[in-house]
């Protein structure tokens, strides 16, 4: 009953979590077997599940549950979209298209924006936490396999500049987390709708690993 919220929420999640990280598209994409066209792909579909998710910040903003988490130095939407100009031609929107499982992931973050501002939350914190932790391992390793400049276009949507100190400020947002107006049963479903926003990651990374295979 005193475990801090953000370490329930992270315990309770850790296995979704494991499967999401430890996909074979990502271990392929990490490991240097696929192509930079598996990688555009895959930014593609961060931008249509990010778009989910801003769409919403302003409207959200001064909600008792959700305002206290919306900070504009997350916002990556306009990072993705230099990213994707560099990656695919400034045409990009014409081109660009979400899976299935993209299109699933983000109409489920569209609809807890609409009508759940904890659900909104679970989502918020599966993303940006992970952006600002493990996805500093895939900007080094696209930048090292495909030449892209340190922190430039192409690896934007990893790179957050208004977030000086990223260790404290992920301290704070787990304090926010500690202290959301919310009770132990709303929690519990916070807690099962973080569960499925790594399922439902989890599935964008296996429809990308059956469009893209290491080659022989």
């Amino acid at each position: 009953m005193d475990t801090p919220f953000s370490t329930l929420i992270r315990t309770a999640s850790h296995a979704q979590h494991t499967e999401a990280e430890t996909s074979t598209f990502m271990s392929d994409l990490l490991g240097g077997a696929l192509g930079v066209d598996a990688y555009a792909r895959y930014t593609e579909q961060l931008w249509f599940v990010y778009r989910a998710l801003e769409d919403a910040a302003e409207r959200l903003a001064d909600d008792p549950v959700a305002g206290p988490f919306i900070r504009p130095e997350l916002l990556r939407v306009p990072e993705l979209e230099r990213d994707l100009a560099h990656l695919r031609g400034a045409d990009w929107r014409e081109t660009v298209s979400a899976l299935p499982a993209t299109r699933v992931y983000a109409d489920r973050v569209a609809h807890c924006a609409a009508s759940w501002p904890g659900g909104y939350v679970a989502h918020h914190y599966t993303r940006y936490l992970g952006d600002l932790s493990g996805g500093q391992i895939i900007r080094d390793k696209a930048e090292r396999t495909w030449g892209f400049a340190r922190k430039g276009d192409g690896v934007r949507f990893y790179v957050f500049e208004g977030v000086g100190n990223p260790a404290a400020f992920k301290r704070s947002y787990r304090e926010l987390l500690d202290g959301i107006g919310v009770d132990e049963l709303e929690k519990q479903r916070v807690v099962a709708e973080c569960k499925r926003a790594f399922a439902l990651n989890t599935d964008v990374f296996r429809a990308l690993g059956e469009e893209f295979r290491p080659a022989a």
